[in-house]
Order: structure tokens, then C-alpha cells, then sequence
């Protein structure tokens, strides 16, 4: 016999079409952006392809390097990545996954760019810091009209320039954000990054930023004590005379996962930046930013849930066990399938919340549905996330605990978009503030999901509860997970009943509103249409 025969072993996913998702591509329509889908199409094929693939590995394999002084000792500042993350880049900015969208009249344009950011994110997650925040600093930029006419144009360009240049010699441009700081965390306005109003309109900026991802970005949105208070500023990496702004990498984190992006510790030593927004009023400009991010963390976990779900159904169809296929056991089909039910549920609130964002400039009602869901969905969705990669790479077992099989590097991910632009507590009660503040945000959110009354008692019933929970403000922030966890639940029960496929819609409303349900995946209640879910996420 020999012993080294390879069988029984599931043969590698590479390649598979990512875009192959009737959730994403059903949301792409519905939301008034089917005129994309061949370019969706297009990047799902690439994205799932051996070639894109082997770029998302080594540009993990091989993270980024901080070289802060030249062979001379001149401090340069410099961080080299692998080559094929300029690949992944490439592509990205090409596809218009940056701030294209804000230079496209297109109806949909948004939500075009959500399914492709969705389905490029596939390749490699860590890349898509960057472009995530290139595209969300438009809105804020717009603050300073000047600024934005100078740089919005090469913010939202299809060609990939990267290198340390003046901005406005280059033929496209990747932006950051520099917010936090070690005292403060979230708590922004606890920073002492200071801000020396200068003769020319400019101003001195002084401080040390804890977290600054992407410091080869040509340049930063970043908050900054001035003499009115906390305010927002955009610095250049190069100023307009050709000289380096003194911006200095302190060091480079050292993280749990996302190894293909570059995050730094930076200081300010007397670094200039131009004001954007009105003086003292940092928090409501850069707001904007966090806003347009906090989408890209819901797509991120999405995409992440997606992944997970195919990779352990294709091992589940292809690997025996105790006389059938694990596929075919019934104990494996109930996990496979709530694993499904849960990416699809987070891709059809996010497309949701894609087609909000394209109407929110011209509708009232949706501008104040995108306020309150992106809060309360990037809260939900991104908490459930690293359950979801935990429970796709166990079906693995063994070979899925191996590097090799790409689910330790989707797990060590998973936290990540939890934590980004606020982590569980921060989005819990940025959606109570909002409901304080903004009344009309809770309108909005009850004219939403009772599109669907009617479609599941389950929902129906879950919507009361959410009425009565939302009328007793007693210990409402003690209450706030558990407030928002069920306004995240309705909205995506909502979205499932009224467009989601009926077997998926039954058997999460059973689940997560009807409480038939356990705590782990794979408790799904007897009578669930397994097959007709799992078909959902085959290659």
C-alpha cells in the first residue's frame, strides 16, 4: 500500500468566482445598480483566481517594513511593501473601489461600489484600509472647498501613483486618517495634538497619533487641538514646495492580523496642515469620514462571512466521514447552513445600507436611515463576524487550524472591523446619541422595517418588542448592546422577508427573532430547507 496516496482530502477552492453570490448580486439590482454587474462579474472572476489569490498570501506572508533613516542617516520615513500589494492596490483603485464613486452621477453608483469592494476584498482585506479611506475622506474634504477642488479630481482617479511626491504632480491619490492617541482611544476629544494657527492660512501641527494605518497614504485627515478647540486637518505627506512634511513613523504595529496593511505610530514634529471645516468643530467634520467607513467595516465582515461560508461548505462537499459526505450529515448541514443564513443576512443589510448612501443627498428619510443603521448594523454584524470564522474554520477541523488552508489568516481578520471607527461600546451608543438627538433617525428605522409587517409574525412580534424597548429610557445605556443588538436583528429580519430568499428569511426569523435557536452556530430547529440555504454558497 502506499502510504502517501492524497485522498479524502477537499481539492483546493482556487478558482471560484466571488461575485458567484445570489445575496449580492439580487441587492446589486434591487438597489438600482444592475448596470454594474458585468464589472462585478469581472472582479469576482479575478478576485477569486489563483493569480489574486497568491498576491493576498504574500503580501501577508511578507508585511511591510518601516525604514525611518537612509544608508546615510537621513530620515526618510519610508515604508516598503511586497510588491504585490501595489498589485492588489492597483486593481482596487482601477475598479474604482476609492472615491471614485463621489465623481460618478450614475444612480447607484455606491452601490455599485460596495458589490465591488464586497467582491475584490475576497483577494486580501488588509489593502482595503486604504482604499476604504481614500473614499471616505471626500465628504469630509468638501468642507474646504478650496481643498476639495484641488484634490477630489485625483482622489476619485483610476490610475494608481504610488511614491513620495508633491499631490498635485501625481496622477492619483490615496488618503488616510490620523485620529486617535494613547490617552484618548476613542475618546477624541482627550487629544493633545496641538494646532498653531501660521500667517499663510496654515497651521503648525504638534502631537503624537497612536494609530495611523496606511502611512504611505499621500495624505491625512487628522484631528488637532486649536485655539477654538478641537478641529480637523488635512496634511501631505509633501508639501507644495517639494519639501517633506516633517511627519515621523515611530514605529509599525505589530497586530493580530491585517499583516498586508501598514499601521504606525506617528509624531507631528511642527508638521503643516490646512484647516478643513469650521474651527472647533473637529468631531462633526471628520464624522463624515468615520460615517463612510463604518460601511466599509459592515462590506469587510460581509465579505469575510461569505468567504468563511464557502470555504467550509466546498471542504463539507468534497470530504467523507463516517460513510457520507460531511455535507450530507446532518449534524454538518445544520452548522453549513446557519453559517449561510448569517452571510446572507449581512450582505443584504449591507447592500441596504449601499443604496441609502446613493440616496441620502436628495432624500431626507434615507439620509436619516443611513445615520442610525450604519451605526446600529456596523455594531451587529461586525460583532458577528469572528463567532461566524471560528465556527467556518472548526468545519475544517484540523486541516482548517493549518495556515495553508487561509482560515487562521480570515479568523485573525475578523475582530478587526469590530474594532475600527469604534469598537462595540463606541457604535452602541453613537445609535442611542443619534436617536437622542435626531428623532427623526428612529422614524426613519420604523418606516423601514415595517415595510415588512405582514411577512413573519416572528417579525412582526420582534418589531413590537423593539417599540417597548425603545419607550423605557430607564438604564438605557447599561441596556444599550441589547437595545441595538435587537434593532440590528429587526432591520436585517426586515431586509430578509421582504427580498431574502424565503428558506433563509424562515429560518432566521425562527432563529434570531423567535428565539428557536441555541447559542452556537449550528442549532438551527428541525424543518429548516437545508439544501435550498447551502445551494446558496456552492462554487
Amino acid at each position: 500500500m502506499r502510504t502517501h496516496e492524497v485522498f479524502n482530502q477537499a481539492p483546493p477552492l482556487v478558482p471560484f468566482d466571488t461575485s458567484r453570490n445570489p445575496a449580492l448580486i439580487e441587492g446589486l439590482h434591487r438597489e438600482g445598480a444592475g448596470w454594474a454587474e458585468p464589472e462585478v462579474r469581472e472582479l469576482g472572476v479575478l478576485a477569486g483566481a489563483e493569480t489574486a489569490q497568491e498576491w493576498g498570501r504574500f503580501a501577508n506572508d511578507y508585511p511591510p517594513v518601516l525604514h525611518t533613516h537612509d544608508r546615510w542617516g537621513n530620515r526618510v520615513d519610508e515604508v516598503e511593501f511586497h510588491p504585490h500589494w501595489h498589485d492588489l492596490m492597483r486593481v482596487a483603485v482601477e475598479h474604482g473601489l476609492h472615491g471614485s464613486p463621489w465623481l460618478d452621477d450614475r444612480p447607484g453608483a455606491h452601490t455599485a461600489r460596495a458589490a465591488k469592494f464586497f467582491t475584490w476584498g475576497a483577494a486580501d482585506a488588509g489593502h482595503m484600509c486604504p482604499i476604504s479611506m481614500t473614499y471616505a475622506v471626500i465628504p469630509a474634504l468638501r468642507h474646504n472647498p478650496e481643498l476639495a477642488k484641488r484634490f477630489e479630481p485625483l482622489l476619485g482617479s483610476r490610475t494608481y501613483d504610488f511614491g513620495l511626491r508633491e499631490p498635485s504632480t501625481k496622477a492619483g491619490l490615496i488618503a488616510g486618517m490620523s485620529m486617535t492617541e494613547k490617552q484618548g482611544g476613542s475618546d477624541v476629544r482627550a487629544n493633545t495634538t496641538t494646532a498653531t494657527p501660521q500667517p499663510d492660512g496654515s497651521y503648525r501641527i504638534v502631537g503624537h497619533k497612536w494609530f495611523t494605518s496606511a502611512p504611505m497614504s499621500d495624505m491625512f485627515l487628522t484631528l488637532a487641538q486649536s485655539p477654538e478647540g478641537l478641529s480637523c486637518f488635512l496634511l501631505p505627506r509633501v508639501l507644495p514646495d517639494g519639501t517633506r512634511n516633517p511627519i515621523r513613523i515611530q514605529r509599525l504595529k505589530d497586530k493580530l492580523g491585517n499583516k498586508s496593511n501598514a499601521s504606525s505610530e506617528i509624531e507631528y514634529e511642527n508638521a503643516t496642515g490646512w484647516l478643513v471645516g469650521t474651527p472647533g468643530a473637529g468631531v462633526k467634520t471628520i464624522i463624515e469620514m468615520v460615517n463612510m467607513t463604518r460601511l466599509d467595516c459592515v462590506i469587510g465582515s460581509a465579505t469575510g462571512m461569505r468567504m468563511g461560508a464557502v470555504q467550509a461548505v466546498h471542504h463539507a462537499r468534497h470530504r467523507a466521514a463516517f460513510g457520507a459526505n460531511l455535507v450530507d450529515q446532518p449534524a454538518m448541514r445544520n452548522v453549513l447552513a446557519d453559517l449561510v443564513i448569517e452571510s446572507d443576512a449581512a450582505t443584504t443589510v449591507m447592500m441596504r445600507l449601499a443604496g441609502a448612501t446613493d440616496r441620502a443627498s436628495t432624500d431626507e428619510g434615507e439620509a436619516a436611515l443611513r445615520r442610525i443603521a450604519l451605526a446600529v448594523t456596523k455594531y451587529w454584524v461586525c460583532k458577528r463576524a469572528p463567532a461566524h470564522a471560528a465556527e467556518a474554520l472548526e468545519c475544517l477541523g484540523g486541516n482548517g487550524y493549518a495556515e495553508e488552508s487561509g482560515m487562521p489568516r480570515l479568523y485573525r481578520e475578523a475582530p478587526l472591523m469590530s474594532i475600527w471607527e469604534g469598537s462595540g461600546n463606541v457604535a452602541a451608543l453613537d445609535a442611542l446619541r443619534a436617536m437622542g438627538r435626531q428623532p427623526e433617525t428612529v422614524e426613519a428605522f420604523f418606516a423601514e422595517v415595517t415595510r415588512a409587517r405582514g411577512g413573519d409574525a416572528r417579525l412582526d412580534d420582534a418589531i413590537d418588542r423593539l417599540g417597548k424597548e425603545l419607550t423605557d429610557l430607564a438604564d438605557i445605556e447599561y441596556r444599550a448592546r441589547r437595545v441595538v443588538e435587537l434593532m440590528a436583528l429587526v432591520l436585517q429580519g426586515a431586509q430578509l422577508v421582504r427580498h431574502g430568499h424565503p428558506a433563509v428569511a424562515d429560518a432566521f426569523c425562527a432563529t434570531r427573532l423567535g428565539g428557536d435557536h441555541g447559542i452556537a452556530f449550528g442549532t438551527l430547529p428541525v424543518g429548516v430547507n437545508t439544501a435550498a440555504i447551502l445551494e446558496r454558497a456552492y462554487q
